[in-house]
């Protein structure tokens, strides 16, 4: 009989495109797991689109950290940061995962996170908010922001 999988050799995450929790083995991060309910990939190094209660799912239960950008549509520093979140989910993959969230279309989210401008990062850590930084930044300021506060 196999031995039972532990806390340690598994993690949970939800997914962010349909917000079930899914438990992944730290072995398989690199593989491309996919969530059980919806088939979404878990671990992909691309920035998702979040709504509020997938927010709140996955900076309460992931196993990995979770950045999250919020942003509006009409931001110019958000528009121009864009690329460069983008690059930094491809240089963090499989040690964090990046989301973004536009305040415009969810006002509720900006009121909840206390959000007094944008673009504003938000790392979550398990269950809670870690760290903040506020402003438009290159890719290597949000790796490094990453690293320094996700340990």
């Amino acid at each position: 009989m196999p031995a039972a999988t532990d806390q340690t050799s598994s993690l949970k995450l939800a997914c962010l495109t349909c917000g079930a929790v899914n438990r992944v083995p730290r072995d398989r991060l690199g593989a491309g797991p996919k969530c059980g309910t919806c088939g979404a990939r878990l671990v992909e190094g691309r920035v998702a689109e979040l709504d509020l209660a997938t927010l709140e799912t996955a900076a309460r239960t992931d196993g990995l950290p979770l950045l999250v950008d919020f942003w509006a549509p009409w931001c110019g520093p958000c528009r121009a940061m864009a690329p460069e979140f983008a690059r930094a989910a491809q240089d963090l993959a499989g040690e964090a995962r990046l989301a973004k969230i536009d305040t415009q279309s969810h006002p509720d989210a900006a009121i909840r996170y206390a959000i007094r401008g944008i673009p504003a990062l938000i790392l979550f850590r398990h269950g809670r908010e870690a760290a903040r930084l506020a402003g438009a930044r290159p890719a290597a300021d949000i790796v490094r922001f990453v690293r320094q506060n996700a340990g």
